[in-house]
């Protein structure tokens, strides 16, 4: 989501004010930090981070320094009591009236701030997305109405607001028509998506895979994130008829144990999650599903991390954004009391991790020798002449091949594996 709204704001201020990216401080002429609050060490590294580019400002003092997302959100009028030096703050819902609040910083001398949630108004002010690349993200929806007790996000996003399918549509056709052949749909909970359409009837997500997957030159669909409460049949269908569908879902899960699911007020219980997972692998067998996972959540026992642990052996990940329970401030979780020792939360984290990355390992291994089909995104990290790419199940396999392959489709078979990657040979 942070990436996407970063690109949106690139493209607002060079189109609004001219602007062109650096990736040098030193000559920056603007500066805006994206941030994000989901936990402790995101939040504080705005202002490490802040600190740092203070010393660049200090040489060049017509530098502006523009702080946004969802630390910006949550602290509002902190961030300029922290941070004194910065210019403007806005929010993410905000970030559209950026160039108007960069004018007026000019003209009263004085630091902007807004953090309001005007509704969805932003999409209608920002330009046509320019995209270099075959891949691309496409937020559909904002905030979020679930209220889990551990999460910051619907303090600093606000609740959850669809955008028309028609507006949906028109944007991955403007990317397609720029070579765009892989789209990510994004949503705090994307598929909780109800977007107007003109007959005034609401599009959910399964219509609105059905209408993406029929646009020209689109190749693949990919979306994150889910909520195992809206993941409905209609959804699960979806896998069944529509191939540009990918090989790969991400779907929360946050815990196996039913008390603590009750506590993280997530509103399904282990086995209706494992019943999702059993009717996706009925029409996509070897479906690859990611999850994230909480360890360490107040009052969970050790009997809690133990179904957490069978979830994942009944359910076989093949990745998991596992973290120890960061408290957010204003959140209920914040509150509760959490008497579990770090030492024995990073232990549970540490056990919970490797099994996973076992399964991983598995099932990356079930791909050796098989042929791929593979979206080539640029060059490989290591080795000359190396190209890098994406199969449909999220992995990274790097091949032997020429730079005009870079934003095709190609196929190779798989090779080698590795720890994090796929070694691989042109066909």
């Amino acid at each position: 989501m942070n990436d996407y709204d970063s690109n949106r704001i690139v493209d607002l201020l060079r189109n609004e004010m001219g602007y062109e990216k650096t990736d040098n401080l030193e000559e920056a002429d603007l500066v805006v930090v994206n941030t994000c609050a989901i936990r402790e060490k995101a939040h504080e590294k705005t202002y490490s981070d802040l600190g740092r580019i203070r010393e660049v400002k200090k040489l060049r003092p017509s530098m502006r320094i523009a702080v946004g997302g969802c630390v910006a959100s949550l602290e509002g009028e902190n961030v300029l009591k922290r941070a004194p030096f910065v210019d403007v703050v806005f929010g993410p819902q905000t970030y559209h009236r950026l160039p108007d609040m960069l004018r007026l910083r000019e003209e009263t001398g004085r630091s902007q701030l807004d953090v309001t949630f005007p509704e969805i108004e932003k999409f209608d002010h920002l330009p046509a997305p320019k995209i270099e690349g075959a891949c691309a993200f496409v937020s559909i929806m904002e905030g979020c109405s679930k209220y889990c007790s551990y999460c910051v996000v619907p303090y600093t996003r606000g609740e959850e607001i669809s955008r028309p399918m028609v507006d949906v549509l028109m944007e991955v056709a403007q990317l397609a028509d720029q070579g765009v052949k892989e789209v990510t749909l994004l949503g705090q909970n994307v598929n909780a998506y109800q977007g107007a359409m003109p007959d005034g009837n609401l599009a959910d997500f399964a219509l609105l895979l059905d209408y993406v997957a029929e646009i020209d030159g689109i190749e693949r669909i990919r979306y994150t994130t889910s909520h195992p409460r809206e993941f409905s049949q209609r959804i699960i269908d979806c896998y069944a008829r529509i191939p540009k569908l990918v090989n790969h879902v991400h779907l929360p899960v946050q815990s196996g144990s039913d008390s603590v699911l009750t506590a993280m007020k997530r509103g399904y219980t282990a086995d209706e999650y494992r019943s999702i997972c059993k009717r996706l692998r009925e029409v996509r067998p070897d479906i690859s599903i990611a999850t994230d996972i909480i360890v360490g959540f107040p009052g969970e026992t050790e009997e809690d991390f133990e179904e957490t642990m069978q979830l994942i052996r009944d359910v076989h990940f093949d990745a998991s954004f596992s973290f120890i329970f960061s408290p957010r401030p204003g959140t209920p979780a914040a509150r509760m009391p959490d008497t579990t020792p770090h030492r024995v939360k990073l232990a549970r984290l540490q056990k919970l991790q490797a099994l996973i990355d076992s399964y991983a390992d598995e099932i990356s291994r079930t791909m050796l020798g098989t042929e791929q089909r593979v979206l080539v995104l640029g060059h490989a990290r290591r080795g000359e002449g190396m190209l890098m790419a994406r199969t449909d199940n999220n992995r990274i396999v790097n091949f032997a091949g020429p730079d005009s392959l870079i934003d095709t489709m190609v196929r190779v078979k798989v090779t080698e594996v590795f720890p994090h990657s796929l070694g691989g040979e042109l066909l």
